[in-house]
């Protein structure tokens, strides 16, 4: 689900222009910021410096901004700009159109039990997450 090729699908159904590496960031910016490079890059599985220069790309762009941090001055965060958010939410349509059209050939209780398995499979991930008091069950 995670291949660069799905993006690359995505970004095109999305009728935007956008570099395929910037594409995560830009769309981890809007959903988690605001957040800093080193968060980001450890989010995405990326060195800190790839990250660097891909999110100064973004904001060259002015698809995101940066400023310092309220709690860590020594930390300049990320945030989405006015028409960054215009061109996740466009993705998020993208994103929206090609999952009802793999879904509409699914029988509803498909739907259903593919729901109940991805909250299982969620609540067990996170009962084994570093810090929980739980375990897989």
């Amino acid at each position: 689900m995670n291949r660069p090729q799905r993006d690359e699908g995505m970004v095109r159904e999305a009728g935007i222009s956008l570099d395929r590496a910037l594409f995560p960031l830009l769309v981890g910016i809007e959903r988690l910021g605001p957040i800093g490079v080193v968060e980001m890059a450890d989010r995405v599985g990326r060195d800190y410096t790839t990250v660097s220069r891909q999110v100064a790309k973004l904001e060259s762009l002015g698809l995101i901004e940066r400023h310092g941090s309220a709690a860590d001055r020594r930390v300049r965060e990320a945030t989405i700009t006015p028409k960054g958010k215009a061109m996740t939410d466009l993705v998020d349509g993208a994103r929206e159109r090609m999952g009802r059209a793999i879904f509409a050939s699914w029988d509803q209780r498909d739907i259903e039990e593919l729901v109940r398995l991805m909250r299982k499979f969620a609540d067990d991930l996170n009962a084994d997450a570093p810090g929980s008091s739980g375990g897989a069950g």
